[in-house]
């Protein structure tokens, strides 16, 4: 199956939301979620895209002839390539009725697994979600990461309890959905994390603890002084708030405050190597 055949079939798959376009630039599904989409505008999602476009590489065929190692360790684990699998939730809502959660996470954790990375498995206002994500990670002997979404302090320990069952070897938060319409409107509320309340979850994680929606020098250091071992330089995808940077354009300066002290992700945009 090539490229093109495999965005056919999918057309046929997944939905009313996803238009499975040629070029996922969030043009098609800008001012619309559910789905892969955004709210508002939709700007961020776009310049998340076209700003990986602005970088170019370059070439340099001088070198020894043989395999590239791209390999890397992470958290006393080795994974073959430098790139994961992101966190999707809500199969069914988002994306059709072909998969649901279950299903989806069978296959896509084993197969991360299986050719020698991991998934980040994602979150949901059905408590079916979080259970079949950390399910899927106990049939991989913890390789792979549950995502929780930052919902109020009762429902995150519920959710870590499932989290520390799985024997996940790390665990995220997407903080960056706090700009999400279901938490904001949740009882108590959920959302933004203060670095106290950060502290507390990154203590009841009890492993290695990502926090996944950073997107400034200030923001990173925050997350350092709650503990966390990483971050991810996220933006939600440009899901969640309009004329926000683009991850390319504040990269940089985070690794640079960093310096170190934490691993870094990076998502937003990413469509191939190249990127």
């Amino acid at each position: 199956m090539n490229y093109s055949e495999c965005i056919e079939n999918a057309r046929k798959r997944i939905g009313n939301y996803c238009k499975a376009c040629p070029e996922c630039n969030g043009r098609a599904c800008r001012n619309q979620i559910p789905g892969p989409g955004a709210k508002g505008a939709g700007d961020t999602a776009i310049r998340n895209y076209d700003k990986w476009k602005e970088i170019r590489l370059n070439m340099d065929t001088i070198v020894s002839n043989r395999p590239v190692d791209t390999s890397i360790s992470l958290f006393g684990k080795e994974f073959k390539y430098p790139f994961f699998a992101g966190p999707v939730g809500a199969v069914n809502l988002h994306y059709g009725d072909s998969l649901d959660d279950v299903a989806y996470n069978d296959i896509l954790v084993s197969a991360c697994a299986d050719a020698g990375i991991a998934a980040f498995t994602g979150d949901g206002t059905n408590p079916g979600v979080m259970e079949a994500a950390t399910d899927a990670i106990k049939n991989a002997k913890g390789r792979g990461i549950p995502t929780v979404k930052p919902w109020n302090i009762d429902t995150i320990r519920d959710k870590m309890e499932l989290v520390r069952n799985s024997g996940a070897f790390a665990v995220a938060m997407d903080i960056d959905a706090a700009g999400l319409p279901f938490l904001k409107n949740m009882t108590p509320p959920a959302g933004s994390k203060s670095v106290e309340e950060l502290s507390e979850i990154v203590k009841a994680a009890n492993a290695p603890f990502i926090v996944k929606g950073i997107m400034t020098v200030k923001g990173a250091l925050k997350a350092k002084e709650a503990g966390a071992s990483a971050i991810v330089v996220s933006n939600h995808g440009g899901r969640v708030l309009d004329q926000c940077p683009a991850t390319a354009e504040v990269l940089e300066e985070i690794v640079k405050a960093v310096d170190g002290s934490m691993k870094i992700f990076v998502d937003g945009g990413i469509r191939s190597g190249a990127d």
